[in-house]
Formats: C-alpha cells, sequence, structure tokens
C-alpha cells in the first residue's frame, strides 16, 4: 500500500485557501463596485448646487455645481486632445478662481471639432460667468501619455495644464466639466461631462476563483482514489 501523499495534500491545501481567499476577495471588490455605482447615480441626480456648499459637504465627484468663474468666457485656455461620438477635436481648458474657494479649479468649458479653426475670445475681463458643471476627480496622465506642446495637450494633466495657464496658488484635486456653455453665443463649443464609467467584472473573477478551487478538489480526489489499492486493480484491469 502506497504512502500518505501528505506533500500533495499540503501543497493541494495551500492553493485551496489560495483560491478561496481570491475568490472573496472578488466578492467584496463587488460589494465595492456596486457600492460605488449606486453613489455615482445618487450624485448625479441629485439638483445642482453651489460649488462651495457642494465641496463643504464631502464627496462631491458626480455632482452637479453652480459656479461663478470670473472672466470665464474670455478666459485663456489650454487644447486637450479629445475625441467625441468619434469625432476628432479638442477640449477648451481653463482656470476658475471662484469667489472664496482657497483652490483654483481647471473648468472643462467643452468640445470644439477639428474641423472648426476659430476660438472663443481671449481678453482681460473680470465679468462673471455662471456655468453648471460636473464635478470629476482629476485623473493622472497615464506612464505612456505623450507629452504636451506648449499649449496643446495629449492627456490630461491638471498640474501641468495649470502651470500652463501661469496659474498661481493650489489647484484642487477635483476637474469641472461643464455642462452649460460659457460661451453661449458660440455654438461650436459643446459643453459635456464624460460617463461614468465602472468596469464590474468582480462576479466573473469569483466564480472562476471558486471553479478552480473546485476543479482543484476534484483532481486532488481523483488522484487520492487512483492511489488507493482499488484505484490500482482497476487501472490494471483497464490495462
Amino acid at each position: 500500500m502506497r504512502r500518505f501523499p501528505w506533500i500533495l495534500t499540503v501543497a493541494s491545501a495551500l492553493v485551496f485557501v489560495v483560491l478561496i481567499c481570491l475568490g472573496v476577495w472578488q466578492v467584496q471588490r463587488l460589494q465595492w463596485k456596486e457600492g460605488l455605482i449606486a453613489a455615482a447615480a445618487a450624485a448625479a441626480s441629485r439638483p445642482a448646487a453651489p460649488l462651495s456648499e457642494v465641496m463643504a459637504g464631502g464627496a462631491p465627484e458626480f455632482r452637479r455645481v453652480v459656479v461663478d468663474c470670473p472672466g470665464l468666457a474670455a478666459a485663456p485656455y489650454v487644447e486637450l486632445r479629445s475625441i467625441q461620438d468619434k469625432d476628432a477635436g479638442v477640449r477648451l481648458i481653463s482656470a476658475c478662481q471662484a469667489a472664496g474657494a482657497d483652490e483654483v479649479y481647471l473648468v472643462d468649458r467643452g468640445f470644439v471639432a477639428d474641423g472648426i479653426s476659430a476660438r472663443p475670445p481671449v481678453a482681460r475681463s473680470a465679468a462673471p460667468t455662471r456655468i453648471e458643471a460636473v464635478v470629476r476627480a482629476a485623473s493622472e496622465p497615464g506612464p505612456m501619455a505623450l507629452a504636451a506642446e506648449g499649449a496643446h495637450f495629449y492627456a490630461r494633466d491638471n498640474a501641468a495644464m495649470a502651470r500652463a495657464l501661469g496659474v498661481e496658488g493650489p489647484v484642487a484635486p477635483w476637474t469641472l466639466f461643464a455642462v452649460t456653455s460659457s460661451n453661449p453665443e458660440w455654438l461650436a463649443l459643446k459643453p459635456s461631462a464624460p460617463p461614468a464609467s465602472f468596469s464590474n467584472n468582480h462576479l466573473a473573477y469569483a466564480i472562476t476563483w471558486f471553479g478552480l478551487a473546485l476543479a482543484l478538489i476534484a483532481f486532488y480526489v481523483a488522484l487520492l482514489r487512483r492511489r488507493s489499492p482499488s484505484g490500482e486493480r482497476r487501472a490494471r484491469d483497464a490495462a
């Protein structure tokens, strides 16, 4: 009679525990992601509120805000390469020093298609421009992002954009995506906020890990049965 396969048993047990832990972790990630999606939907459904009020309340992402930006209609801007509705173009990014705010916010004023060479005027102005906007966390450029060329950017980088715009002082870690136009007389500018995009494949991952754990059990049991005396006899008879 063969000795009991202790090494195989211990190794299988360790792998089984790892697979179960990975499955449980994916279930926890699924619950977290579903909560995040629900929170984003709830925030987006709330009516627009003053920027200061939303920021003071915490959890501002996806909230709609109303903000008065001095001189925004004629503010300097940088251009961010983008695609909208399969059209190539740029998004115009300007700085907004909202009244009472300790930080400068970058405002994504909207999309301009490549076929349009004109741009909104740039001039010194203190006249406030009121817009509605959606608050989104400022993203970091990826490692493969192309470097900016002057005022032309190929990746969203709030810190670099703020420097290019000559912003002095701290920059808010949020971007305000205008959903009403800073220049309503200039119809080529299309204000919009990107849709909330959450990949949620955690259930499939959890099923995969738990399935591998079950397959490991089946393999281990089959191997033990094959190593038993009756299993050896059946193997010889089959041969």
